[in-house]
This record gives C-alpha cells, structure tokens and sequence, in this order.
C-alpha cells in the first residue's frame, strides 16, 4: 500500500494542530507459483503451523515438506502437541518454495530422473535436507543427487539431523521396577521376512534357534497381525524379544531395539557389534546374539536365565537411572519424530551450509 501523507500546520492560540490525510492505493501483485518440473497432482496443501506474529517477534523459519513419506499424513500441530516442537512453521504448500529456509525431500519418493525434485533456479539460501532412514543396503541410488543436498537426516550419529531413539536419564532414581507379567518366553514381531533380500540373515538364525527354544511370532511375514494397541502390551508379556534388524550397518539400530526396552522386556539384538549397541544403552541392557557362537548355546543361556529369576533381573538394573520412552507405533505417525526434529533443527540453526555428496558419506 502506497501512503501519501500531507502535514500541514495552521498556527492557532495556544497549540498547534496537525492535520492528516492518507491516501491508499492498492499495488499488489498476485503470487505466481513456480513451474514444477513434474506433472504429477500435487499433495492437499496444510496450512502453516505457526503462531500468530507480533512485531517483536522475527518471523518462523519456513520448512517445506516436498513429498509425504509412503503418503502418510499427519497434522503439522502434532509436532507441538506430540513432541512439544515448535521451532518452524511447517507446510506442504509447494507455491512457497521461494520463500522456504528449507525444504525437506524424502529420498524413497524421488524419481530415479530426478523429475519430480523442486524447481530451478533454486533460491540461493535455501537448504535442502535428504531424509532418509533406510539401511543402505535397501537404498537405490538416484543419480544426479550427490551435490544437492545441504543437510542429512538419518539414524546414523554422525548426521546433521539425527533421529533416533535414545534412552533418557532420570530426574530421580527409579527405587523398585515392576516387572510385567510374563507368559511367553521369546517373541518376534516381522512384517518382512524375505530370504531373498537384507532380511536373509536374520532368517537364517532365526530358524536355527527356532530349533532349542519355543518362539512366539507375530507379524504379517507369519500370518497373525497384531493390531497397534496390543503392541507395547504383547511385548511386555514376552521375557526375550528378537530384536533382529533386516541389515547390518553402523548405527542401523531401529525401533525394534526401542521397543523391548520401553516395554519391560530384555532386547536380544541382532546388528552391528556389541561396542556400537553400547553407544545407545548399557551392556547388561540386552543380549547380542554375537555374544553366543552358535544359535544352540543362545537358546541354552536364555533357558538359563528364564530359571534364574536373579539373573534375569539384572538385565534392568540399568532402569534405575535410565528410561525408554515408548515411540508411534500407529502407520500414519512413523514420520512424525523426523519430521518434526528437521523443524527442530532449522528453528535453532540458521547457518549456511555447502551441498555435500552425500553417497560418498551414506555408502562409506
């Protein structure tokens, strides 16, 4: 709006009046979205989630969500409401792309000719964040991204972004641990057991122990689905739970791994080694299958301690100190924890940062 301000001062007895006349002209001009260099619909647009500005307060960094992963969608106030973030101002309109301080690409939803990307010119202090949470053995590589990418959000310690779940210190020792009742001895939880791909190795031992101790599985790969408010209460009636990743790579320790420890439950993990584990909990946390040199003398020790009810205990010492928070486990909140720690992360962090390649980082 244009303003046109005329003063004028007549000198009357005793003070002085100032007369004001404003004049508005209209001059704006409407907002052209970019061109997209796809021709695919885009995603129902989610209006910002940001509070409302005064004039002291600058501005939320704009973080825009390119694709929603596997398409699930949640609402972008969960990450206030959920996991008390509120850092950015988050959205999927796509007509704000000039505007975002970043904009958050998930890899799996690129198309291997990179047609569906953001459009050029890309604005000059934009950043682009690659999420991306798989191992690298169930990643494709697309070409053409190795230069993109400003920032990296994965599980992996030394991302830019990391996320992960982690154990938490108490604020006052826990005195006595109660321990959930137990009716099962080992259990697995698999929607994907596949010989054929990262999963085989897990496979292979799985049915080797299967042999010396009674399973209990659960899951789409066995046929008995477990529906999502049975499965924190599934897993706490369960001694020992198969923790098995379908790959194995540093830092690739996943929800499996979370689950157990937040329920009650010893963990008996199969991963990276033992020293990597111990990054993310104490050693007498949970039970490494590397620790055993067959899958016999496994079963024996967990046999073992299914008898020792002393021994078995001591596997939640640690709970007097620390504790697991249980994580989403409902299909459409997967992607919230990173979705919403990248808001987390632009809202703290404003410093310019150089594209790197980033296979040269993942696939080292």
């Amino acid at each position: 709006m244009t303003l046109y301000i005329f003063f004028f001062f007549l000198p009357l007895t005793g003070h002085l009046t100032f007369v004001l006349y404003l004049f508005c002209f209209p001059n704006s001009q409407p907002l052209c979205p970019p061109q997209y260099a796809q021709t695919v619909p885009l995603p129902e647009k989610s209006s910002l989630s940001e509070a409302p500005k005064s004039e002291k307060t600058p501005p939320k960094p704009i973080v825009l969500l390119w694709f929603w992963p596997e398409n699930f969608r949640f609402s972008f106030s969960d990450c206030k409401t959920l996991m008390d973030i509120d850092g950015c101002s988050l959205t999927d309109d796509r007509s704000l792309y000039s505007e975002a301080d970043a904009v958050l690409i998930f890899h799996k939803s690129i198309k291997h000719d990179s047609s569906n990307l953001p459009p050029s010119p890309r604005p000059p202090a934009q950043r682009w964040i690659w999420f991306h949470v798989e191992s690298p053995t169930n990643t494709i590589k697309i070409p053409g991204l190795e230069n993109l990418f400003n920032l990296t959000l994965s599980y992996r310690l030394d991302s830019d972004i990391l996320v992960r779940y982690q154990l938490f210190v108490r604020e006052t020792p826990e005195e006595h641990f109660e321990m959930p009742r137990k009716d099962k001895l080992v259990c697995w939880i698999v929607s994907n057991n596949n010989p054929y791909t990262g999963t085989g190795l897990r496979t292979k031992y799985f049915n080797e122990l299967r042999k010396y101790i009674k399973i209990t599985l659960f899951g789409k790969a066995y046929g008995s689905f477990l529906k999502y408010e049975d499965y924190y209460p599934t897993i706490s009636s369960c001694k020992f739970y198969l923790a098995f990743e379908n790959s194995i790579h540093r830092d690739y320790i996943t929800e499996k791994f979370n689950a157990p420890l937040a329920a009650g439950t010893v963990p008996v993990v199969l991963g990276p080694p033992r020293q990597n584990y111990e990054n993310f909990a104490p050693s007498n946390a949970f039970i490494h299958v590397d620790d055993f040199p067959t899958p016999k003398e496994l079963a024996e020790y967990l046999l073992r301690l299914d008898k020792d009810d002393n021994l078995y205990r001591s596997y939640f010492q640690w709970r007097r100190h620390l504790e697991a928070k249980p994580h989403f486990v409902l299909q459409n909140q997967e992607f919230i924890k990173p979705i919403c720690t990248a808001c987390d992360y632009i809202g703290k962090h404003n410093e310019y940062r150089a594209p790197t390649n980033i296979y040269k980082w993942y696939f080292s």
